[in-house]
């Protein structure tokens, strides 16, 4: 079989496949005599978790950060085994996640090598899986090679950077960084001393400011929005049952209140884990940064009890969402888009005193609205402010910080190839996945040999990048794959 994807998802399904694989070792029916990865980069070393630097955090507590479906304190026990003496809500370097993937990694391949299973690591892009062949899909390569499979799970995470308004033209420009990750990029192609326009206000903008701050340079943040993300300490376990949240799995799909009936159970379950009212847990300073540094005190005093209802709040979503036809999908999720992008993605409160510290020096700026015009003049960029008293600025470099599109797989005009990477004219996109996350070439169609696990899934799963929910996926799909007979055997 076939694994597409080196990261976070794609390990999980590789730990659980070999562990699903040791309790069957005794069937030989039930076999799997290799495994390929596929990634050009090393495993663990994807985008989301794969930089050294010590200054880039993992956004959610260390408690629900595991790989393991059912083992939550896996990475936990990892980290205290490696000298680690942190509390279990809180937010570790991303290197950290990464060498835990590693890890994990080679302890499942010693496994894997103990059952007869060979196992590869293939450092290349995988762009398409082909129809099969006798029996077998071929993985298409992007040097050109094929691997025969027969099984593929598709892990790839988010690759493809947004493009920012007013920048479509733009973005091949030598002083323009499509993303701030690596975080390499920002020390080995901007000047010293450089003045930097970040695109955005969430996590891959912050991100970007306080690299550039650390490293000497004078940023300035500007998106459409002017928001930035709410405080707190860590995307972390409940600490209790919120029986609020969990009817909202069992709300009525077609109930015309539905988003309304959301709302109250979040407002009654933030009641049950403090007296203090929820308006007093957050500020409603106009100011951004006045709100930054009054929402980071209240995290500091320990009167920030909200965050506690987001894990439970995201996995509710996470299992109504593949109730609802994908137009009501959609549109709950815009309806709740103001929650997604302050609450949910919310910074923790490290990052939140790091920022107040280059707001105060000057070193970082938050300018609103967002820019007019903007173009490369001379040896700069120029960037118009909307209104009347808008000064032209200029910038050395611009780094886009709004984020990445989600993974988009693509069936060829023929029907014949899932693409992977990039559609050609006429593909059709794959917008739909049954609850097994196979892939069908359409809806009712026979599904094909193909799996997708991780943040691919956001076609039927809302925040599908969310890691438990990543880990019981890959346990779900380990899991039919190993009980899985061979064609044409007995059984099933």
């Amino acid at each position: 079989m076939v694994i597409v994807g080196a990261g976070v998802a794609g390990t999980s399904v590789f730990v659980h496949l070999v562990r699903a694989l040791s309790r069957r070792a005794a069937d030989p029916a039930r076999t799997v005599r290799s495994i390929l990865v596929v990634d050009p980069r090393p495993v663990g070393w994807g985008l989301a978790f794969g930089d050294g630097d010590p200054l880039l955090l993992c956004n959610s507590a260390a408690e629900v950060n595991s790989l393991l479906a059912d083992d939550h304190a896996d990475f936990v026990g990892y980290l205290r085994e490696h000298g680690w003496s942190g509390t279990a809500q809180d937010c570790v370097p991303r290197a950290r996640m990464a060498a835990y993937c590693r890890d994990r990694h080679a302890g499942a391949r010693a496994a894997a090598k103990a059952l007869g299973i060979e196992v590869r690591e293939v450092r290349a892009d995988a762009e398409s899986v082909g129809a099969p062949t006798n029996g077998r899909h071929r993985v298409r390569l992007g040097t050109g090679q094929e691997l025969a499979a027969d099984a593929v799970v598709i892990c790839t995470g988010v690759r493809r950077p947004r493009v920012p308004e007013g920048f479509a033209g733009l973005t091949a420009h030598p002083r323009y960084l499509d993303s701030p990750y690596p975080s390499d990029r920002l020390r080995e192609e901007l000047r010293p001393h450089s003045r930097v326009l970040v695109l955005g206000t969430r996590q891959s903008a912050i991100d970007a400011a306080l690299l550039l701050c650390r490293d000497g340079h004078r940023a300035v943040m500007t998106s459409p929005s002017g928001r930035l993300p709410s405080v707190r300490l860590s995307l972390g376990a409940p600490p209790r049952d919120l029986p609020p949240v969990e009817r909202i799995a069992r709300l009525d799909p077609a109930d015309p209140c539905l988003e309304e009936k959301v709302l109250r159970a979040a407002v009654e379950a933030v009641r049950l884990l403090s007296r203090r009212p929820l308006r007093r847990q957050t500020s409603t300073a106009p100011d951004p940064v006045q709100r930054l540094r009054e929402e980071t005190a209240l995290v500091e005093a320990g009167v920030c009890h909200w965050p506690g209802v987001v894990v439970p709040l995201l996995e509710a979503a996470i299992a109504l969402g593949p109730t609802l036809p994908a137009a009501r999908r959609h549109a709950l999720m815009e309806r709740f888009s103001w929650f997604t992008g302050y609450y949910a993605t919310a910074m923790t409160v490290v990052n939140a005193r790091r920022l107040l510290a280059h707001f105060a020096t000057g070193a970082l700026r938050l300018a609103h609205p967002y820019p007019r015009a903007v173009a490369f003049d001379g040896d700069a960029w120029r960037v118009e402010w909307p209104g009347p008293a808008g000064v032209p600025e200029r910038f050395d470099h611009v780094v886009n910080g709004t984020g990445f599109h989600q993974p988009a797989l693509h069936w060829s005009p023929d029907g014949e190839t899932l693409q992977l990477t990039r559609a050609v004219d006429g593909a059709g996109a794959v917008d739909h996945l049954e609850a097994d996350l196979r892939v069908r070439r359409r809806p009712g169609a026979p599904p094909e040999r193909v799996w997708v696990a991780g943040v691919g899934t956001h076609v039927r799963i809302p925040f599908s990048n969310h890691l438990r929910n990543v880990a019981r996926q890959a346990r779900q799909v380990a899991e039919e794959i190993a009980g899985r007979r061979p064609e044409g055997t007995a059984g099933g």
